[in-house]
């Protein structure tokens, strides 16, 4: 298997499985690992509003020849506008200089704000409107989705929360699953692989497959039916972070990283983060 792979999205809309995270990267850094990303293959593309690359991102897309339609493009409406919605995205396609995003996120609920229900009523119709091919959430929470459930009755295509082999977030990837929503990885390699990659299961994998940690754990994540989106702006790196389509994990080693699970969390809980 050396093709990229997809997942198909409930409302039908496909997209590739193994992605391109631009967190924390400058305009001027996302430019070159875009440019190189797309030349190594990559197809898909994530960013969002709070990163201030999206400047960046759209001179890459611009630059590229790749056809518009086989590329799948991500970004993310940030907590403090999530009361104006379509402003927001109509100001992030202006500076990807794109008609309209393939995937429109929702970064976090902010319960405190309460806000968020709101927000995907007006994500809802920006869709409708065809600015967005798809809408999804990230860090969502099964009681923040229950509620966009119950009053909008529009599920989520996907829901972004932060998984690793030290955060593997069992009980809220079966939930996704429940409800046919697709589970996105972020912070896949737990921030640079520290407490993972000098594992023995990791590094016994790594030998065996002849491929570094981190294309191992990027594995585990394709072949545990997650879209992933490793960040980079290392040409070499990004490189490497896409070359794991030629193997594939077996189930007993798939079982072998599920033991790694501590319920470490890198990143900020859903249930507390009320930034804007």
């Amino acid at each position: 298997m050396t093709t990229q792979p997809f997942v198909m999205l409930n409302d039908g809309h496909r997209m590739p499985q193994l992605g391109l995270g631009v967190w924390q990267a400058s305009n001027e850094d996302v430019l070159t690992a875009v440019r190189e990303a797309l030349n190594d293959g990559y197809r898909s593309i994530d960013t969002a509003a709070i990163y201030k690359n999206e400047t960046g991102v759209g001179e890459a897309l611009l630059q590229t020849d790749i056809a518009r339609q086989d590329l799948f493009i991500t970004t993310k409406l940030w907590n403090s506008d999530q009361t104006m919605a379509p402003k927001a995205l109509k100001e992030s396609l202006q500076k990807l200089r794109l008609e309209y995003v393939d995937l429109y996120l929702m970064h976090w609920p902010v319960p405190s704000q309460d806000t968020y229900v709101q927000a995907w009523r007006d994500m809802i119709k920006l869709k409708e409107e065809g600015l967005a091919k798809s809408i999804g959430v990230c860090n969502f929470n099964a009681p923040h989705l229950q509620r966009l459930l119950d009053e909008t009755g529009v599920t989520p295509a996907i829901n972004q929360i932060e998984l690793h082999p030290l955060l593997q977030q069992r009980a809220m990837r079966q939930w996704n699953a429940q409800h046919n929503i697709q589970t996105e990885s972020w912070s896949p390699l737990a921030q640079g692989g520290d407490g993972v990659f000098n594992q023995d299961v990791i590094r016994s994998l790594a030998e065996k497959y002849g491929k570094s940690p981190a294309q191992i754990v990027i594995r585990w994540h394709l072949d545990s039916g997650l879209v992933v989106i490793p960040k980079s702006v290392t040409p070499s790196r990004i490189k490497e972070n896409f070359a794991v389509l030629d193997f594939q994990l077996q189930p007993h080693e798939l079982d072998s990283i599920a033991t790694l699970d501590k319920g470490q969390r890198l990143g900020p809980d859903p249930d507390s983060f009320n930034k804007v």
